[in-house]
């Protein structure tokens, strides 16, 4: 059975902090190789775009189980309209809404600025004690928090968007 790895934040104390509300912010799980979308990718046609991995089917898995087995329930899981979060989100919690803010805004696209505003207003906006989870892109956590993930790395944040905790999501080999 897989079971999460953690890289700065024992895995027990991840859960403690994010059962006291806040944002799980998740990049994406690992993809195929290669860095930002192929020339002339399509939002919603998943053929177009850099997608996960078969490692990376297997860490949204991994997340999915941990966050069960620590009885964690977000009150909303919001994804980048990026396929490789959608997937990430589904694999990982069976669902997920789309939520422009959290889309990518490597080498240009979007509206950085914008989009990292309405992620902080949200935040501010995130009622005492409720967990949500927001899948996105590394240039987005990154914008909001001034650390860098890995691929299906986890940051926990407050309302001010303070990293309180992080953790890696991978499925751990036994004997």
């Amino acid at each position: 059975m897989a079971s999460a790895a953690f890289g700065e934040t024992p895995a027990h104390d991840l859960a403690e902090q994010a059962r006291r509300g806040g944002v799980l912010l998740v990049r994406h799980a690992s993809t195929e190789p290669g860095l930002g979308d192929p020339p002339g990718f399509t939002l919603g046609q998943c053929s177009s775009q850099r997608n996960l991995s078969e490692v990376g089917r297997a860490e949204s898995q991994t997340m999915g189980e941990w966050f069960r087995q620590q009885r964690l329930q977000a009150q909303t899981v919001l994804s980048s309209q990026w396929c490789r979060c959608q997937h990430t989100a589904r694999l990982a919690f069976g669902r997920q809404q789309d939520w422009p803010a959290l889309n990518s805004t490597f080498a240009g696209q979007g509206q950085h600025e914008q989009q990292l505003q309405m992620l902080r207003e949200r935040l501010l906006q995130l009622p005492a004690g409720q967990l949500e989870v927001w899948v996105t892109h590394q240039v987005i956590m990154t914008g909001l928090t001034g650390a860098y993930p890995a691929m299906a790395e986890a940051f926990l944040v407050n309302a001010q968007g303070s990293l309180l905790a992080r953790g890696l999501m991978r499925p751990q080999r036994h004997g």
